[in-house]
C-alpha cells in the first residue's frame, strides 16, 4: 500500500486517498513533471496469486488500460498513463473535482426520474463510444459515476477494472468478485457477455437512483445472485416514467433486451421533462448528449 509523501514511478507525487474499493485505492497526485493534479489507482495484487498468476494479472491489467485509454470522450474519464511501481501496476487518471452518484444518493436521497433520465443518457453517450471501440465497463454502478462540481459533468470512471485485476466474475472457490447487484445475469452464469450487459447494469444504476437501491438488494450474496438470474424483478414505482425504459433493460433475455439506441430514445422522453438536473432538485447539471433525431 502507498503511503502520503511517496513519489510513484519517479513522477507521481502521492497527496491524499480519495477512496479504496475490491480492485485498488484511488490516490490524489501532483504530477511532478507537467505540475498538475492527477487521481492515481493502485490496483490491488492478491498476495496468495502464485508468480504466474500474478504476471498474468499484471499483463491483463496493462492490456485493459491500454485499450481504455484509446477512448477519448467526455463523458469517459481520461487515462494520461499507465506506469509501474513496486513491481505493480497504477493507472494515472483525470482528476474529477466532484462525487460520485452513490454519495450523491446517500447525501441528498434518490433522483427524480427526469434528472436520472439525464444521467443516464450521458451514461449511453459514453457507453457508445466505449463499445465502438470495444471496451465493455464491467461494473457499471453508481459509485463508477462522477458528477463534476463545477459543471454538473457526467464522468464514468473504471472501465474494466473487475477484469483488469484478473478476475473472472466467480472465483474457483464460488465468492463473488465485483458488484452483484448490477451484474447481468448471463455474466452471473458465466455464459457469452456483450455491450448487452452494460445496458442490463445501466438499468440497475436507474433504479438505485431514483429508489435509493436496486431491485436486487439482499442479505446475501447467494441472496442477490438469486435475485438476478430466477426471482421476478420488482421495478420501482419511483421509476414512474421510466419503468418502461428499466423494464426493457432489465430483460433477461438478451435478445429481446433494449439496445443502445432504443433506450435512448426512450430516456430523451423522460428527461425532456426536465431541462436540467437542477430542475428536479439536484445540484448538478447533467451534460447529456443532443436528443437522437425522430
Amino acid at each position: 500500500m502507498a503511503s502520503t509523501g511517496e513519489l510513484v514511478a519517479g513522477r507521481y507525487r502521492i497527496a491524499s486517498r480519495l477512496g479504496r474499493g475490491g480492485m485498488g485505492t484511488v490516490w490524489h497526485a501532483r504530477d511532478e513533471l507537467l505540475g498538475r493534479s492527477v487521481a492515481v489507482k493502485e490496483i490491488h495484487v492478491e498476495g496468495e496469486l502464485a508468480l504466474v498468476d500474478a504476471e498474468l494479472q499484471r499483463e491483463r491489467t496493462l492490456r485493459e488500460a491500454r485499450s481504455v485509454a484509446q477512448v477519448r470522450h467526455p463523458n469517459i474519464m481520461v487515462l494520461h498513463d499507465i506506469v509501474e511501481h513496486d513491481a505493480q501496476p497504477w493507472i494515472v487518471m483525470e482528476l474529477i473535482d466532484g462525487r460520485s452518484l452513490a454519495d450523491l444518493i446517500v447525501l441528498e436521497g434518490p433522483l427524480a426520474p427526469a434528472a436520472a433520465a439525464r444521467i443516464g443518457l450521458s451514461l449511453l453517450d459514453a457507453l457508445r463510444a466505449a463499445h465502438a471501440a470495444g471496451v465493455q465497463h464491467r461494473d457499471l454502478k453508481p459509485a463508477n459515476v462522477l458528477i463534476e462540481s463545477r459543471t454538473g459533468r457526467v464522468v464514468l470512471s473504471d472501465f474494466g477494472i473487475a477484469q483488469v485485476a484478473g478476475q473472472a466474475t466467480l472465483t474457483e472457490t464460488g465468492s463473488f468478485v465485483g458488484s452483484p447487484e448490477y451484474t447481468a445475469p448471463e455474466r452471473m452464469s458465466n455464459r457469452h457477455t456483450g455491450p448487452e450487459s452494460d445496458l442490463w447494469s445501466l438499468g440497475v444504476l436507474l433504479c438505485a437512483a431514483v429508489d435509493g437501491e436496486t431491485p436486487f438488494h439482499r442479505d446475501s450474496v447467494a441472496g442477490v445472485l438469486h435475485a438476478v438470474v430466477i426471482d421476478e424483478i420488482q421495478v420501482p414505482a419511483a421509476a414512474g416514467p421510466l419503468i418502461p425504459t428499466v423494464r426493457g433493460l432489465l430483460e433477461r433475455d438478451v435478445s429481446r433486451r433494449l439496445d443502445l439506441d432504443a433506450a435512448e430514445r426512450l430516456l430523451w422522453t423522460v428527461a425532456e421533462d426536465a431541462p436540467a438536473l437542477a430542475a428536479a432538485g439536484r445540484g448538478a447539471r447533467s451534460a447529456a448528449p443532443a436528443p437522437p433525431p425522430a
